[in-house]
């Protein structure tokens, strides 16, 4: 008889490769989904210091000065936004949200007008980078790609429970 000598067999290296694969491909798609949910937070982040900034100029000019909130009729370019808000009542606004999307801005009275705003908006693209319409049903979202609203004090819409990660 031979004498069996130290070691591991082939199957029992295979079934450790495989255990160590379904962990690492579960590990892999939680990551993923974290990502995209820290970039959620970030853009609702973003729009809420936005939004702080807006009001307080709001208060001190006693408007919002600002373009259309029914998007897109008449929004306001970042660059207006930025002479607003930019360094009186926020240190800096960020151009885009987490995906890098350009943030979309509006209010219901337009930019010279002479009206007192009473409404405002900012909105983002979400991950697709692509904006799902003007009217917007309110409450929360399942899909990353959904478009992230916060108007007039709060969030319009936002993203909400198990996402979607597509």
């Amino acid at each position: 008889m031979r004498k069996r000598e130290g070691g591991f067999s082939i199957l029992e290296i295979l079934i450790v490769v495989a255990i160590l694969g379904i962990i690492a491909a579960v590990a892999i798609w939680n990551y993923f989904d974290a990502i995209q949910r820290s970039k959620q937070k970030r853009t609702m982040a973003d729009m809420r210091t936005i939004a702080v900034a807006w009001e307080s100029r709001a208060v001190d000019a006693r408007a919002y000065n600002a373009a259309g909130f029914t998007f897109p009729s008449a929004s306001i370019d970042y660059t207006t936004m930025n002479d607003m808000l930019v360094p009186t009542y926020v240190k800096v606004i960020s151009r885009t949200d987490a995906w890098g999307n350009v943030w979309e801005f509006g209010t219901d009275a337009a930019v010279g007008s002479g009206k007192a705003a009473n409404l405002y908006a900012v909105r983002s693209a979400g991950r697709d980078g692509i904006f799902s319409g003007t009217t917007y049903a309110g409450g929360g979202t399942t899909s990353f790609d959904c478009d992230i609203v916060y108007a007039s004090g709060g969030f319009v819409q936002w993203p909400e429970g198990t996402q979607n990660g597509k």
